[in-house]
């Protein structure tokens, strides 16, 4: 009876494969005009990390890179640029995603 219920815990937690991650065109390589952005400041590691979490939580296609512009104080920096083609997942994204860190 506990295996069973063990089982049954494991099958919820399997999700429907995203046909973007089955072809692999789901992470873009270049920042499509159409995607809506937000630009972060670069930590180490930070690009992996960010990647990862959108994978588990997001369904549509995104991009992330880096990027050179001006920061808050005007000078030239390496950001991360972060972009997603439905606007409602860079709304949850700014939500939900813990690697984010507003002062």
């Amino acid at each position: 009876m506990v295996l069973q219920h063990i089982m049954r815990k494991q099958v919820h937690k399997l999700k429907e494969p995203n046909p973007l991650n089955l072809f692999k065109i789901r992470k873009l390589g270049k920042p499509p005009v159409h995607f809506e952005y937000i630009t972060i400041p670069m930590q180490y590691n930070l690009e992996e990390a960010i990647s990862k979490w959108i994978q588990l939580h997001m369904k549509h296609r995104y991009y992330i890179g880096k990027t050179l512009d001006l920061d808050s104080a005007d000078k030239i920096a390496v950001l991360l640029k972060i972009g997603f083609e439905e606007p409602k997942e860079l709304s949850y994204f700014t939500l939900a995603c813990p690697h984010l860190k507003y002062k």
